[in-house]
């Protein structure tokens, strides 16, 4: 084997995932393997040929600025901090990341729809539970349009890992019934002020992987030498691309086969608008390495999915830590730090 360390990557690889929905398993096969490079490479990959349509964007856009245009007193009607299950707005200022320093950005939080019944709300599991939907025309019709839309070309991105992983591509199917799977609507206002620097700290997201669409550039991924890459909005035959990313529990999946690359957004002075939606597996799921990257060397530890990402809500919003520091909430027994995934263990800031 050669000590050659390997080239650091310096822009972001795009993938057509179109043949995911092939009848042929060796067309599917393809695609999943050039995911699977993607994600081995550099965690993240733009994916096109998604199949969202552009009028369910368009509503999604429509129905945020309307949101998010309300008075500030309007919006925090729908503050996630008296939410029973962490959902609804975020004002600026909630959310603190390596940084240390609250972003100058607000969002409204939407999670999977779980029924009053359903026996995860019942037990009062975290993070699980009815939304909360502001009374305005159209938005909780636009917004769950899209979700439902994401949400299943999610589905469709994790079969095609699995394919990449050699695994079945119903492998991760049982284990998305009910998920802490949550579609964040992010409001950047226009900031004459802002300069050219660092906004959210540089973290990994707690999920599998992240479907992001966004309008502005602003986001900017770590390679393996710490030196931040542009990842700014791409536009192919008129189709916009989404932003795929590893999150933490692919890379514990994998031992780190899969990266959970770091990422962050630059401060930028014009107004942009941001929707992750952070898949995951359900809340009880145990993450532990493959078995075919189990190995003694190795040093993931098993992890719940939904106390893993229960945990780190709990280190960044400002509530939640309130929370724990009187008293009133604990982190879970598994609970690990902030900025212990990706390139992150190395190049913590």
């Amino acid at each position: 084997m050669s000590d050659t360390q390997p080239i650091a990557f310096t822009s972001i690889p795009v993938v057509n995932i179109a043949d995911l929905w092939s009848d042929s398993l060796t067309d599917r096969k393809k695609v999943a393997f050039k995911m699977g490079q993607a994600a081995s490479a550099v965690g993240f990959l733009y994916v096109t040929g998604h199949g969202i349509p552009a009028d369910k964007i368009k509503a999604l856009r429509e129905a945020s600025r309307q949101f998010f245009a309300q008075p500030l007193e309007q919006k925090m009607q729908y503050y996630i901090g008296a939410s029973k299950s962490h959902k609804g707005f975020v004002p600026e200022g909630e959310e603190i990341y390596g940084s240390g320093k609250p972003d100058k950005k607000e969002a409204f939080d939407v999670g999977f729809q779980a029924p009053d019944d359903h026996p995860l709300v019942l037990k009062g599991t975290p993070l699980i539970g009815a939304n909360e939907w502001p009374d305005l025309p159209q938005f909780r019709a636009s917004i769950l349009d899209y979700y439902e839309s994401v949400f299943a070309l999610g589905r469709k991105l994790f079969s095609g890992f699995a394919l990449a992983l050699n695994l079945p591509e119903d492998h991760f199917e049982s284990m998305v019934t009910c998920p802490p799977s949550k579609l964040r609507l992010i409001h950047y206002p226009f900031n004459a002020d802002a300069e050219d620097r660092p906004g959210i700290g540089a973290h990994t997201d707690y999920e599998c992987f992240t479907m992001l669409l966004s309008d502005q550039p602003g986001l900017e991924v770590m390679n393996e030498k710490g030196d931040w890459v542009d990842a700014p909005p791409l536009v192919e035959n008129g189709e916009e691309a989404l932003v795929i990313n590893i999150g933490d529990m692919l890379e514990v999946l994998t031992a780190g086969q899969f990266i959970a690359t770091s990422h962050r957004v630059r401060k930028v002075s014009q107004e942009r608008y941001s929707f992750p939606l952070f898949f995951a597996c359900d809340y009880h799921t145990l993450i532990k390495p493959l078995p075919q990257f189990d190995s003694q060397e190795q040093s993931y530890k098993e992890l719940s999915i939904g106390e893993h990402m229960y945990s780190q809500a709990l280190q960044t919003y400002r509530y939640l830590r309130e929370k724990v520091a009187n008293g009133e909430a604990a982190l879970p027994e598994r609970a690990t730090g902030v900025a212990t995934f990706g390139h992150l263990k190395k190049h913590k800031n």
